[in-house]
């Protein structure tokens, strides 16, 4: 990909988005080749489905497929220059794992700095393997972080329960799987608890918003994405 798009020679970065970026329309912005960007975008949510580190930078992208300006399309060449440096990483899924499902929930209130709305991120893990995972806009705007941090606990519990009847089909039978949520304001549905995790340690936090440096390896590694001999 990194060929394919002339990035081959570009040089690596530590993450894929800086912390202080604010993608908006850009209107005044120059506009850029429509169908070469929405190829690159393309790309790169493929990768997703095994890189979760660069979910949410890819798809905040992607919502200026539309009408592509030349600050979204240097946002995409970082992303891409992350994983130049990063290749060497991989999801680590060790043999003899255990069953045990957690989910980890998060939002990041009023990010989109186009309609303010918010986005809820899922991590779902069986062991210490993570297995699904998602960032997504929400369809309505919050007016509160609880009101954010109560739609993604919705979501992270609607996961639970469907991973809890997927092993039901393996003969597994789970009688709680933990949701972890920062928010004081989270739900609680029947056979499933919601627990209070720091904001720090909420590995989903990583789908939600651009980090820097530290903080984003350290969530990196609890996705799982790590060197194979390490």
């Amino acid at each position: 990909m990194l060929k394919k798009f002339g990035l081959e020679d570009s040089k690596p970065i530590k993450t894929p988005m800086s912390s202080k970026t604010k993608l908006t329309r850009d209107e005044d912005g120059k506009s850029v080749d429509n169908t070469k960007y929405c190829g690159v975008i393309g790309s790169l949510l493929y990768l997703t489905i095994s890189w979760s580190n660069i979910m949410f930078s890819a798809c905040l992208c992607a919502r200026f497929q539309k009408d592509p300006k030349s600050s979204h399309l240097e946002a995409v060449k970082r992303i891409f220059r992350y994983i130049k440096g990063t290749t060497h990483l991989g999801l680590w899924h060790p043999k003899g794992m255990g069953i045990e499902t957690i989910v980890y929930a998060n939002s990041d209130h009023a990010r989109d700095y186009v309609d303010r709305k918010s986005t809820s991120d899922v991590c779902t893990f069986i062991g210490c393997c993570l297995t699904s995972w998602f960032s997504k806009k929400q369809t309505a705007l919050s007016i509160s972080t609880t009101k954010a941090e109560y739609v993604s606990a919705s979501k992270a519990c609607q996961q639970a329960l469907l991973m809890k009847q997927a092993l039901v089909d393996y003969d597994i039978q789970l009688n709680d799987i933990p949701v972890l949520c920062d928010n004081k304001g989270a739900i609680d549905l029947r056979n499933i608890s919601i627990e209070k995790v720091s904001s720090e340690d909420n590995i989903a936090d990583i789908l939600t918003k651009p980090l820097k440096r530290e903080p984003s390896n350290f969530l990196r590694l609890g996705l799982g994405l790590m060197e194979p001999n390490a």
